[in-house]
Order: structure tokens, then C-alpha cells, then sequence
């Protein structure tokens, strides 16, 4: 099933206030993927974005009255997609989606579950303003994962709806979505692969909020490394407990003179429970039927 025409792939666009580049992104789009399922999600648009998009046919829109957020528009494209193959890209012109037949391809020559365009292409032009959060992101996911991730919220990839399904209902409504499913198939053993790709300058104003957007990133990072890896979230905080309680006990026999022996029982108390709590959290993560897990 190696041939192009064979691949049958929904691609799915969300798209808010996005009129000055979605004529443009379009046209664009369609050369290379007219023989997909082309599903766009008007996310409640208040310009003249859903008059430009009536400029195309053979496209599906599916108009939200609110604007829900990316990952909604995404969760609601996926919904009404009939394929299994599903492709995700943005409206802003950012992303080479030429290279969605070739990504496509190395889902299905490789049995893959997702493949990620991970934006580390010649061209990158990513903000200055994002590239320290998009960093540290990155450093706290790979820690979480125990492996490198080049991209990990690419907007442009390829995935498995069935490989999606066990994830729906903690894939959030905003732009953490990419997020979610990247930690979330890279902790419960999904085949991914990562392919580089061009990433441009985008059209209009982008719609991320560095500071709240950076620290709800983090926020799920956490959240999603308690669910697959929570020995790695809670150990730390354990260990780090006991030497404080040792360090604490030291210093107050041989300054103060005078042995701590409560607080220092305390704080080892708290990171044995601690302890106990990242145990019992990994032994229902591993004894759950496969919700997350392929």
C-alpha cells in the first residue's frame, strides 16, 4: 500500500480568524492533498474567514458557533472523519504541507502509529520569544519519556485514529493537544517517528500567549508523566525529601547542638509516603487494561 492514490487520509485544518492567509494556505493545500478528505473546522471565526472559505469546493466545514479551541476543532474534525489515517496541519501557511503525501507514506510503509514533521528543517523561523519555553518544554519531555523528542508539538502530523482513541478523553481543548498525544504515545510504546521539515513565517497574528501558554505546557507535561510515568514524577520528590531530613538532622546536632529528631522524622516520614504513593501509582498504571496502553 505504498502508492500514494491507495492512501485514503482525512486532513483535518483548524482554522480561527484566519483570513489573511487561509486563500493563500489553501490553494496551497489543495494541489497536494485534493485526493484526501479535506475537513476544515471554523472555530467560531468572527472575520471574514468563513467567506473565503466558500470559496473552495470539495472541502467539508464544519462550523463552531464559539470559539472552543484548537484542540476541540481538532476532537471535532476527528469525529467526523471516516478514515483511519488522519492528517493535521494549520491554515496560517506555516507548515510545508507538500509534505504531507511523503509523511503519509511513511505511515503506512512503516506500520507506524504517528509521524510527527518535527520542525528542525533548514528553514525554521520560530520566534525568539518561544525558543527558551519551547526548550526547557522540550528538556522536561524528554525527561519524562526517557527519550529525545525533536518536535513535540508539531501542528503537522499523520496518526492512526484507532492509535488516537485511547487518548480522547485527556487530549485537551486547547493547543496542548499536540502535546498530549506525543508524550502519550511515546510513554505507552506507539510507534512514532519524527521526520524534519520547514517551518515558516506564518500570516496574520498568532494566536499563542507565551507566559499562560508556556506554563500550562508545563503543567501537562507533569500531568501526563503522572499518568504514564509517575515513579519519575514522584521519586525525585521522595528522595529529595530523605536527604533533606538527613541534611536537616546533621545540621541541627553538630550547629545547633541539639538533634531536630521530630522535624527530621516528619520530613523522612512525608518522602516515605511519598514513596509508597509513586509505588502504588505505577502498580495501577501497569495493571490497567490497556486504556492507554497498545
Amino acid at each position: 500500500m505504498s502508492n500514494q492514490e491507495s492512501i485514503k487520509a482525512a486532513v483535518i485544518i483548524p482554522v480561527y480568524n484566519e483570513e489573511k492567509g487561509v486563500r493563500d494556505s489553501f490553494s496551497d493545500l489543495l494541489k497536494v492533498a485534493e485526493e484526501y478528505n479535506i475537513i476544515v473546522v471554523n472555530d467560531g471565526s468572527t472575520d471574514s474567514t468563513s467567506d473565503v472559505l466558500k470559496e473552495f469546493k470539495g472541502i467539508m466545514v464544519i462550523d463552531h458557533k464559539n470559539n472552543l479551541g484548537y484542540g476541540a476543532s481538532l476532537k471535532t474534525g476527528i469525529k467526523y472523519a471516516n478514515n483511519d489515517i488522519i492528517c493535521i496541519t494549520d491554515a496560517d501557511g506555516t507548515y510545508p504541507n507538500e509534505k504531507i503525501p511523503y509523511l503519509l507514506n511513511q505511515l503506512i510503509e512503516n506500520d507506524l502509529d504517528m509521524v510527527v514533521g518535527a520542525r528542525t528543517g533548514k528553514n525554521v523561523k520560530i520566534p525568539m520569544l518561544r525558543k527558551p519555553a519551547k526548550w526547557a518544554i522540550g528538556k522536561l519531555a524528554n525527561w519524562v519519556t526517557g527519550q529525545p523528542i525533536p518536535d513535540i508539538n508539531s501542528g503537522l502530523r499523520v496518526f492512526k485514529k484507532s492509535s488516537f482513541m485511547p487518548f480522547q478523553y485527556i487530549v485537551p481543548d486547547g493547543f496542548s493537544f499536540t502535546t498530549t498525544i506525543t508524550l502519550g504515545m511515546l510513554s505507552g510504546g506507539y510507534k512514532v517517528k519524527f521526520i524534519p521539515i520547514d517551518y515558516f513565517q506564518r500570516s496574520g497574528k498568532s494566536k499563542i500567549r507565551p507566559i499562560r501558554d508556556t506554563l500550562n505546557f508545563i503543567k501537562l507535561i507533569l500531568r501526563i508523566g503522572l499518568y504514564f510515568a509517575p515513579l519519575k514524577i514522584f521519586m525525585p520528590i521522595s528522595v529529595g525529601l530523605f536527604l533533606i531530613s538527613i541534611g536537616w538532622g546533621v545540621f541541627t546536632k553538630f550547629v545547633l547542638g541539639e538533634l531536630a529528631d521530630v522535624s527530621s522524622i516528619i520530613i523522612a516520614m512525608t518522602g516515605f509516603q511519598i514513596a509508597v504513593l509513586a509505588l502504588i501509582a505505577e502498580l495501577i498504571n501497569h495493571r490497567l487494561p490497556n486504556k492507554y496502553m497498545k
